[in-house]
């Protein structure tokens, strides 16, 4: 077993007087209420970070979320920059490090607005933007005289004011009806209609108008072009060139392949005065998220491969500046053995900084911006990192990072992390004296070999006021994705402490086709969707109960969402060892999930093939084949509003537990879309899931949920 290394900082807070003799049992009220940190932004000269803190509430409107500032080197507490009604997002300094620029509705406006707020000598924010399909995502010009942003705009529309006037006619419709001719048509929980997004720069000129890029271009006029569509909007990931002469921003031009082929993106340069838009990458691969060096010599992007598997890791690939059409990338870092995620190029230009998924950690990775082997920067033992920010000041300055660091008994903060030894330093404690009064224990882990011979990793929780000579039922926790994998962070939706609060050891298994343990292991799902990480469900429940004498073999649960929901189903009609089973947006036939989720062609591509061809996968592996099978119980859970998994699997597992007549619950969410987040919808989400193990298993539900 892995030693579980904390830092000094977490350490005392677990060891501290009030952590030993006030700790209570987490409620939802621990979870839910917790305030939310979000993602910082380091001021280029370094001394400042100014980041997000949601303040959630059970009562709809009565959110807040703000903006705060701290000082990097942490010698002051952090202090609240704004105090409005509605949020604010993309938050980007500007060149001097004395303005920042973000995205918020504010009263009187119709849509949301770019607004600047001057550190340097106080006052309100004030509005810069006046367009009336809203302006999100800005971006500061290297001069600092102007400012990039993206909105979505109606076809044909050149002008503002045509773009009134098209919102206006489709209000003044006498009928109401959707219209297609190409998908993709819905995505999550919203329908797409035919707006994309346009780059805008707006001057800081009193009066000057926003300038769409792209109005009147080829590449907007065909029909396959468009952004990275998201659960946040649509995105095209632009950047300033060094000079602030042109933009490079990435979108697809073969969008209406989404039910047959592999959407892509490729990187584009427009000019800061608009015009054709000139591609800058070839092939089919994908590319994303567009930096240049800071001495902008070197243009980075991220590049992930596109082939006949259904997954693979993504790449940081760079081009000399200014670059030729022909040029063809280089792997800087990523691919076989990590996916890059957040990613930035350190001030010297010799470096690239990057988090990637490891092991039930999101660490912080190290690589010569040549090219060469990545290095871990210190040695993540616990938590995760996210939203990682390097200040860009100049050659020979201190490097600063920072991101948010959390752990599954530590909600999210702001650190500073030392580059030579990954060490952070916490700038926030939002939630620390909250944190500190739960009775509660950081997760463990541990490592088995499975029947087909792989190295299988788990997490697991302990129950409140844990007693190792105790015996306690065992919850098999399965996590979605499957292209994820079990972190060490703090989660709002199935939370493994408020999940085994009732008395469980919650058991968090990463199986086939989990992301984190590298390429290969996250391409082998394809071709074995259910049972084989099914399998290594079970085994890892088999492992925990040889290795741990508190488990109680006769007693286990087990549950999950999305993909785990998936994976639960295929144990429903697979194996009789759970007294009782929890599905939350679940498929039950994989041929009706193929035909009416948003999401399609991967589904094919990993069975072999569409339904109509023989590829026996879809019988063989489709829980609903098998539901002559049923036997446990099962409270089955689902969104009206999810389009990635419809309501209409949630329908047939219920109607084919009644036919059985299998007990069974079945709950609907009328708001709710793929994951369960209205705060009321939620409490009662975890009452339900605990009164219906406590049915089962014989224990009382949990109180003070």
């Amino acid at each position: 077993m892995r030693k579980l290394q904390l830092f000094p900082w977490v350490i005392g807070l677990l060891c501290s007087p009030l952590a030993a003799q006030q700790r209570h049992t987490i409620t939802h009220e621990d979870v839910f209420l917790m305030k939310r940190v979000g993602s910082p932004a380091i001021s280029p000269d370094g001394r400042w970070i100014v980041f997000s803190v949601t303040e959630p509430s059970y009562t709809e409107g009565e959110q807040v979320s703000d903006l705060w500032l701290v000082p990097i080197d942490g010698s002051a507490e952090p202090r609240r920059l704004t105090n409005t009604k509605g949020g604010e997002s993309g938050v980007d300094w500007s060149p001097d490090s004395r303005r920042i620029a973000f995205s918020a509705r504010r009263e009187g406006d119709d849509a949301a607005q770019i607004y600047v707020l001057d550190l340097s000598s106080g006052g309100e924010a004030q509005r810069l933007t006046n367009i009336s399909t809203g302006a999100s995502s800005p971006l500061w010009r290297p001069d600092g005289r102007a400012i990039l942003f993206s909105s979505m705009i109606y076809p044909g529309a050149a002008t503002d004011s045509a773009n009134r006037a098209a919102a206006a006619e489709r209000r003044a419709r006498k009928y109401n009806a959707r219209v297609f001719d190409a998908s993709p048509i819905r995505l999550w929980d919203h329908w797409l209609d035919d707006r994309r997004p346009h780059l805008f720069v707006q001057s800081l000129d009193p009066g000057a108008p926003a300038r769409d890029l792209l109005a009147g271009t080829q590449l907007i006029q065909g029909a396959g072009f468009g952004g990275q569509l998201g659960t946040g909007g649509e995105d095209l990931a632009a950047a300033w060139t060094p000079d602030g002469s042109g933009v490079v921003f990435a979108a697809t031009t073969n969008r209406g392949d989404w039910t047959h082929g592999d959407v892509v993106q490729a990187l584009w340069l427009v000019g800061a005065s608009g015009g054709e838009p000139q591609r800058l990458t070839q092939g089919k691969d994908d590319y994303d998220a567009p930096e240049f060096s800071p001495d902008g010599k070197t243009l980075y992007g991220v590049m992930t491969p596109t082939n006949e598997h259904t997954f693979n890791n993504r790449r940081v690939v760079a081009w000399s500046w200014p670059r030729t059409a022909a040029a063809a990338p280089r792997v800087v870092t990523g691919g076989t053995d990590h996916s890059v995620g957040a990613y930035t190029i350190a001030p010297d230009n010799r470096a690239v900084f990057f988090l990637a998924e490891d092991a039930g950690h999101q660490r912080l990775f190290r690589a010569p911006s040549a090219g060469g082997k990545e290095q871990e920067v210190g040695t993540m033992t616990s938590g995760t990192f996210g939203s990682l920010q390097i200040a860009q000041a100049t050659t020979g300055a201190a490097l600063k990072i920072a991101a948010v660091w959390e752990s599954a008994t530590n909600p999210p903060e702001i650190v500073r992390i030392d580059p030579a030894t990954g060490r952070s330093t916490p700038l926030t404690k939002f939630n620390t004296e909250r944190a500190a009064k739960i009775d509660w224990q950081p997760l463990r882990e541990f490592w088995f070999t499975s029947s087909r011979g792989k190295r299988i990793h788990s997490f697991y929780a302990l129950p409140p006021g844990f007693d190792s000579t105790r015996s306690y039922p065992l919850f098999v926790l399965i996590h979605g994705g499957a292209a994820n994998m079990w972190t060490d962070n703090f989660g709002l939706r199935w939370n493994p402490h408020l999940l085994g609060a009732p008395g469980y050891v919650v058991l968090m298994t990463d199986y086939t086709g989990s992301t984190g343990y590298g390429e290969k292991f996250s391409q082998d799902i394809q071709f074995d969707p259910l049972e084989g990480p099914a399998n290594e469900l079970n085994e890892a429940a088999d492992s925990a109960i040889k290795r741990f004498r508190f488990i109680d073999a006769s007693r286990q649960i087990a549950g999950g969402a999305s993909y785990g929901g998936h994976l639960t189903n295929w144990l429903a009609v697979t194996t009789t060892r759970y007294r009782a089973l929890v599905s939350h947006a679940g498929e039950w036939d994989l041929e009706t999930q193929w035909a009416t989720s948003d999401f399609n062609y991967d589904r094919e591509r990993n069975v072999g093939g569409p339904p109509w061809e023989d590829h026996p996968l879809w019988r063989t592996q489709s829980p609903m084949r098998r539901a002559a099978k049923l036997h446990t119980p099962v409270l089955v859970s689902v969104g009206e509003r999810d389009f990635r998994v419809p309501m209409n699997n949630a329908l047939e597992f219920w109607t084919a537990l009644q036919r059985q007549q299998i007990p069974s619950r079945l709950i609907i969410w009328p708001e709710e879309n793929h994951w369960i987040l209205k705060g009321e919808d939620s409490r009662f989400f975890y009452k339900e899931v605990a009164a219906w193990f406590a049915r089962w298993l014989g224990a009382p539900a949990a109180t003070g949920q």
